[in-house]
Parts: C-alpha cells; structure tokens; sequence
C-alpha cells in the first residue's frame, strides 16, 4: 500500500493537495539552512508526516503540541484545525491507478469528531483496529496495528535515534518480542494469552507483598503455633471451672458467633485489600507512564544522546498513545471485581445477622451468677481466637496467591515450551538469516557497511521464563552511522517483507534527511525507485545534493512565506 494524496481542506475550501509517487518523495523547506533558526518545524514540513500519522490513528494534539515540549501547545494552530474544521484526507493505493482506501480525520472533539475509512465513520477505541485490517488485513489485536507500522514513520527523536525501539519508551520487551516475532513471519497463536499471564502474575505479586508488608507465611505460621498452645492452656482452665451445662452452652455459641464474625471481618477485609489492589493494578496499566523502567530509559538515552541531546523531551509527547495499547490488559485485571464486590455484599449481610445474635446471647451470659468468674478468662480466649483467625485467614490468602501466580507460570512454561522449541527457535533464527541478506546487502550498497539483525534468548523479568530480544549491529564490528543504519533497516525489511508476503506498508516516511551526506540520499533514491518502494523526507533545499533538485522528486516546497496551512 502506497500513498497516493494528502489532501488539506476547511470551512474556506482547499489548503493544499498534495500528491504523491512510487520511489523518492522530498517534503521540501525552501528557508537557507543558516536561516535555520527562522524555520525547522515552523514552515510545516515535519507537519505534513505528522498529518499522515495522524490519519493512521495518531493523537490530534501531536500536530499541534511543540514536538520538543508536550506541554506547550500552539494555541494558534489548535484554534485554527478546530474552529475552521480543517479536514484531513489520505488517499492509499496498491497499484497507483486508483484509490483503494480513502481515510478522513478532522480535529474537533465527541460527536463533532470526522474518522472514517472509504466513507464509513468509526468510533475512536475501534479506529485503530479498523485500519488495521484495512490497511494490513488484521486480525490480531497484539501486536498493534500503530506498533506494526511505527517504523514506517519516523520523525520523533526516539524513532530517529533507533532501529528497532520505535513504540515508545514505556513498551516493554514482551511487547516487542511480540512485534518483530510477527514482522518476521514467526507469530505465536498465545500471544495476548502470555500477556494476561504476565499482567495477572504482576497482579497476584503485587496483592502478596501488601499481605506480607507485617510478617511473611513463615512468620505467621510460627505465631500461630504459639496461639493454639495459649488457647489449650486457656481450654484447661475453663475445664478446672465449676460451670452450669446451660451457662456453658451459652458461652459456646457466644464464642463460636464471636468466632465467626471475626473471620467475617478479616474476610471482607481481604476482599476490599484485592478490591483496592485491583483498583490500583487497572489505574498503574493505564497510567504506565508514571511506572517507568528507569535502566531500561537509561539505556535509551544513552544511545540516543549523541545524536539528538534533546531527545528528553519528547518521550513526554508518546504517552497519550500509550494508554491505548493498554485497555485490553485493563479489563483483563478488572474483570474479578463484579464478583468481589457481590462476596463483600454478602458477606457484610451475614455480618449484620451475625452481630444481631451475639448482642441477644451477650445480654443472657451477662444475666448468670458466673459471668463474672468467666468473663477474664474468656475475654482472653476471644482475643486468642481472634488472632488464631487472622493469621489463619492471612496464611490462606498468601498460599491462594502464591497457587494463582504458580498457574499463571505453568501456563507460560507450557506457552513457552513451543515458543522456545529447537524447531521455533530454528525458524526465528532462519527467518533473521534471510533478513539479513537484504539487510547487509542494502547497507554495503549505501554506506559500504554490513548491518545485520540478531536474536537472543534472555530471561524475562518477573518471571521464571524467557524471551527474544532482536538488536541491530554493524557486522564490521565499526561504530557506524545510526541514521544510515535506521534506513537499511526499513528499507530492507520492506523489501523481505514483501518477498514473504507478510503484511507492511510499502511507504517509508521520515525527518532530517539534512543528516544524510550527499551520495547516500542518491544511492536510497535509486535504490528505493528500483525495489518499488515510496521514501518519504522532509529536508532542506540547501542541503538536497544536485542532482535531486528536480521538481520531480518534490511533492510540496514550502517556507516561510508559504507554510503548509497558508497562515
């Protein structure tokens, strides 16, 4: 699938039209680069990227929010895209003749909100899927259609700055795993099966550690050693008492209600402690962005840092999309608390009774002569019995947890046991080699290096098992140029993905193309035009090389006398 036209229009009519072709396609800024400060984003040309993404599911505010501050909004350009209603068109064909998929996004909120696919309005939380099978023929929900294409995209300093990390900062490596597992034709049946698995054992260990936070099972077990003997001591001496048959029976039920309505109490408190603990897993899967892996950061920072000192800044602008890759685990985690919040309800009716007979057995006892002599030695029994059954109810809870995270680990393991056979782990490992034909082949061609793709087999955090964790390196064993590296990469694995007839886009969209010397932007236009394949860039004129300053490469020159919303 290529894109054929991005068409801007509002209340007044067309903004611009701008049409694109197969091979090279120059967004050009006509500002001289030692004007530069006057222009990079201003004129628009990153913009126009934004906007195709922004047809592809995108979150409105990126194209009106500083790319280097997600807190500064240009109020100007908000007001502008919402108050005229600027409507976004992207038109994608598969064998440029005609248009076989037409795509209308505009910027105003609820009801008001334009999403369509070829005339078909969408509601937001269906949009993405609904492109995906589309655009790719989805039927899978992970990984996601955005994950799937957010290499075909770049222009945010994390997806400039790496091969393959191109999400966002906060996805975790399961979730890559899960990505180029699918990229490369190896994907697994289990796929969002083993991350409920994964959510539900992070679940289950957060909810032990807040049993835990007093004394942990073995603490707890030996207490309660010490309580049954106390409580036999005090069973001995109520025997040695004179007591009335009737009295004692009394006593026995006021014991046994007393009894019962503590373990009453602690288990509606265990189930409001899970209640709570759910609650508070739902909000941390949806708000991920305050749960940062901070060496897994480090590591991004660090690799992207000598090329782009900034990049801090624009890991703040990917966390709006972020929540939505994580709705489904949402629900996975919530969908116990109907039931929990019925056994509370219950439970508390049960109390009510409860608590309505120890107040009439309480005011019989209080009417005996013996009352008194018993009331110290049972009052002390009760408050034996009482911890009996707390430590009791807390050793249950531990085990009932530590029983729920060894299943959700078995049923990994077996997961894992295909995932990780010699013949899968020979198929992944096949699948690399063949990639990395075209990928050092590309690379030797444009920048006379040999990149290739690797795949390694490293535990997984949290759990007893593994994952593959796929990087780039330069097979010359140099340091290389990443932006070289970042280009070889996606246009050899649309050239692979092709040839394996696994679904891609075949457009390849990206910034700061300026990095580039002057004989690699030309050896990609030649190869990008020979293998059918659409390259996107915004650059600089002043930094294009001769001979692709030609009108044909250009799909739309502006500046700042002519930026791309005319105003």
């Amino acid at each position: 699938m290529y894109i054929r036209r991005l068409k801007i229009t509002n209340s007044d009519g067309l903004i611009r039209d701008i049409h694109f072709h197969n091979g090279l396609n120059l967004i050009v800024d006509n500002t001289p680069s030692d004007n530069y400060t006057d222009t990079g984003n201003s004129v628009g040309k990153t913009t126009v990227l934004r906007l195709v993404d922004f047809c592809l599911g995108k979150d409105p505010k990126s194209i009106y929010t500083d790319p280097s501050d997600s807190n500064t909004i240009d109020e100007n350009v908000k007001d502008f895209l919402v108050k005229t209603n600027v409507i976004v068109e992207l038109a994608l064909t598969s064998n440029w003749e005609k248009d076989d998929i037409v795509i209308r996004r505009n910027f105003s909120p609820n009801k008001r909100a334009v999403r369509t696919i070829n005339g078909v309005q969408y509601k937001a939380e269906d949009f993405d899927s609904a492109l995906g099978e589309h655009l790719l023929g989805l039927t899978i929900t992970k990984p996601s259609f955005r994950q799937i294409i957010s290499h075909n995209i770049r222009y945010s300093e994390l997806a400039l700055a790496n091969v393959l990390k191109t999400v966002n900062p906060y996805t975790k490596d399961t979730e890559y795993e899960s990505l180029y597992l699918f990229m490369f034709g190896c994907q697994i049946d289990d796929t969002d099966r083993r991350q409920e698995l994964l959510d539900k054992i992070k679940a289950e260990n957060a909810f032990k550690k807040r049993l835990e936070k007093s004394n942990n099972k073995s603490t707890y077990r030996t207490l309660l050693g010490l309580i049954e003997s106390k409580i036999e001591e005090l069973e001995a001496k109520k025997a040695n008492l004179n007591v009335n048959p009737e009295f004692e029976s009394l006593i026995s039920q006021l014991n046994d209600i007393k009894c019962q309505i503590n373990v009453l109490n602690i288990d509606i408190a265990t189930l409001k402690l899970r209640e709570s603990t759910i609650v508070e897993t739902q909000k941390e899967i949806e708000a991920q962005y305050s749960n940062v892996d901070v060496e897994q950061l480090a590591t991004l920072y660090n690799e992207a840092k000598a090329l782009i000192p900034d990049i801090q800044k624009s890991f703040e602008d990917l966390l709006n999309y972020h929540n939505k890759m994580v709705a489904s685990r949402s629900r996975f985690v919530s969908i116990t608390l109907p039931a929990i919040n019925k056994q509370i309800n219950e439970k508390q009716g049960e109390l009510k009774r409860l608590l309505l007979k120890e107040d009439e057995l309480s005011r019989l006892v209080t009417k005996s002569d013996t009352y008194e002599s018993l009331e110290s030695l049972i009052s002390e029994m009760n408050s034996e019995y009482q911890k009996k059954g707390e430590y009791e109810n807390q050793i249950k809870q531990i085990e009932l947890v530590e029983k729920a995270i060894t299943e959700a680990q078995e049923a990994i393991r077996h997961i894992d046991e295909d995932l990780f056979s010699e013949s899968y782990q020979s198929r992944v490992q096949s699948a690399i080699d063949n990639f990395n034909i075209l990928f050092s082949s590309i690379s030797k061609k444009l920048y006379n290096e040999e990149y290739v793709l690797k795949v390694d087999k490293i535990p997984c955090k949290g759990t007893s098992g593994y994952l593959y964790k796929f990087s780039a390196f330069n097979a010359n064993l140099s340091s290389g140029k990443k932006m070289g590296e970042i280009s070889c990469f996606d246009i050899a694995y649309t050239m692979y993905a092709n040839k394996f007839h696994i679904p891609c886009l075949n457009f390849l969209l990206t910034d700061k193309k300026e990095l580039m010397s002057d004989n690699q932007l030309l050896a990609i236009a030649e190869v990008v035009e020979h293998e059918n394949i659409q390259f996107v860039a915004s650059i600089l004129r002043d930094k294009l090389p001769e001979e692709l300053q030609d009108s044909k490469y250009y799909i739309v020159e502006l500046s700042e006398h002519d930026k791309l919303f005319k105003f």
